[in-house]
């Protein structure tokens, strides 16, 4: 079957002269083989719990409206994929057909995230969530096995518990041999004593003041050369949780899900206890990451274990305020002047200090050079080709420090912002045309911080593929 190519890719792929590698596009799995194969490894009860996931639509349906907040049942994605362009959805689910079409769509090497295998990361079922995630995790070792110098499918890890997540991983990279993942980095959890209310819930971010310790997670992945990145949402829960609308429900969810997993694990000093590994925060744009990254240093400046010192109640003179409320208070202040302990109580506690004084001990930064060094050489966002302001996180004369965030090319091709897939690289490349972006800006989001991104972490993750040459050299200059 021969294809159309554009003439804009064309034009675009002239005029560089690197290649262009797809940080989160997006594979379509069959289903039908995905049950079989939960069958075959967990039994047909499990495949029948997996079967209530797939007609989860016609579920939502028959739950009348006004009850469905007391279920917790929140609106969410429908229509989500690719149907007049019966090519792309179709190239989606078919990886021959993907593989062929990459040239056309202006892409070298492409890395697959899964789209129903993420729904394994949120299954509240022990034993359904873990099959479905070795099922997904099977089907894409052994669907995309020949096409892997272009084509890495990604692997879906549910991380309700350290221990599951480990076990998982040992699987996913160890056993099928995928060397790319994908992990929750938001868990609801059932809040103590309301297990049975649905609705009533915690989010749980995996490091800092979880419950649980992950830190054996992050230690295998480091061990594997296995770069954990995030593709979670926050759609259902707190702000966004409409009965009626996926698309006020969908709006900022991924950037809200990676701020919450990014803040969580800077402060709980994960960067910091494993120099070695690279995170991405996917689908959510780096204009959020930006904003995190100002704003800590923000508090850091003001609220360090120094710094907090001035706001200490017992430096207030007690003399100097009640001369200068004598002076200046109207008289119905000064009438109660013998309660003045009492009105400089609230936010102003001299007790608080003995529980908690340095809220950045457990980040293990020692100033700002850390938080700029996590932040622009650890930490990546993925930018999606019409994100307007992936250019934020490349311009070093905005951001504290003269900092340069690593935003990575994220097609999303198989959803259905992507109405045509030979649309997403000239979409992308329109920063360079509006001069937003420079030509080594956009390098930089369409190869170099990917190659960052899994080669620090796996110096030979690029080893076999069509980009093989070039990552080797890039990484010899990041």
């Amino acid at each position: 079957m021969n294809f159309v190519r554009s003439d804009r890719v064309a034009a675009i792929r002239s005029r560089i002269d690197h290649p262009v590698i797809d940080g989160d596009g997006h594979l379509l799995e069959y289903t039908p083989l995905i049950r079989d194969i939960i069958a075959e490894d967990a039994g047909s009860d499990v495949a029948q719990a997996f079967d209530r996931i797939v007609h989860a639509s016609e579920h939502f349906r028959e739950v009348p409206f006004e009850q469905k907040r007391g279920l917790g049942l929140t609106r969410t994605a429908w229509w989500g994929l690719p149907a007049q362009n019966t090519l792309d959805r179709a190239s989606a689910m078919l990886p021959q057909l993907m593989y062929r079409r990459l040239d056309e769509i202006g892409i070298d090497f492409a890395l697959l995230y899964p789209t129903y295998g993420l729904f394994a990361t949120g299954m509240p079922g022990d034993e359904l969530r873990r099959a479905m995630a070795r099922a997904y995790n099977r089907y894409y070792a052994e669907m995309y096995a020949d096409y892997r110098d272009r084509l890495e499918p990604v692997a879906v890890i549910p991380t309700v518990t350290p221990e599951e997540a480990v076990a998982e991983l040992e699987h996913a990279v160890v056993e099928l041999g995928l060397k790319a993942v994908t992990l929750s980095g938001v868990v609801s959890r059932p809040v103590p004593g309301a297990e049975g209310v649905r609705g009533a819930y915690w989010q749980d971010t995996l490091a800092h003041d979880s419950d649980y310790d992950y830190d054996p997670l992050w230690k295998r992945c480091v061990e594997l050369g296995v770069s954990p990145t995030f593709h979670g949402s926050t759609q259902g829960s707190g702000l966004r949780a409409s009965r009626q609308s996926y698309v006020y429900n969908h709006i900022g969810s991924f950037a809200a899900a990676g701020e919450a997993a990014c803040r969580s694990l800077f402060f709980h000093g994960v960067p910091m206890r494993f120099p070695r590994l690279h995170f991405a925060f996917l689908e959510g744009g780096v204009a959020w990451g930006a904003n995190l990254y100002s704003d800590i240093l923000a508090h850091l400046e003001k609220r360090h274990a120094g710094a907090i010192e001035q706001y200490d109640p017992a430096r207030i003179d007690r003399d100097g305020l009640e001369g200068l409320m004598r002076e200046y208070a109207p008289e119905s202040l000064v009438e109660r002047m013998d309660r003045l302990d009492e009105a400089l109580l609230l936010l102003s506690d001299p007790n608080e200090g003995s529980f908690a004084s340095d809220e950045f001990a457990d980040s293990g930064v020692s100033g700002a050079d850390d938080v700029r060094e996590i932040f622009a050489g650890r930490f990546y966002f993925g930018c999606e080709a019409d994100d307007p302001l992936t250019c934020v996180g490349l311009n070093d004369s905005i951001l504290p420090g003269g900092a340069r965030l690593r935003p990575v090319f994220a097609s999303d091709v198989g959803h259905w912002d992507v109405p045509d897939f030979r649309d997403v690289l000239p979409e992308a490349y329109e920063g360079v045309e509006d001069g937003k972006l420079t030509p080594e800006d956009f390098r930089a989001f369409v190869f170099g911080n990917a190659v960052s991104l899994w080669g620090r972490t796996n110096p030979k993750f690029f080893d076999g593929t069509a980009v093989e040459a070039e990552a080797r050299a890039a990484l010899r200059s990041d």
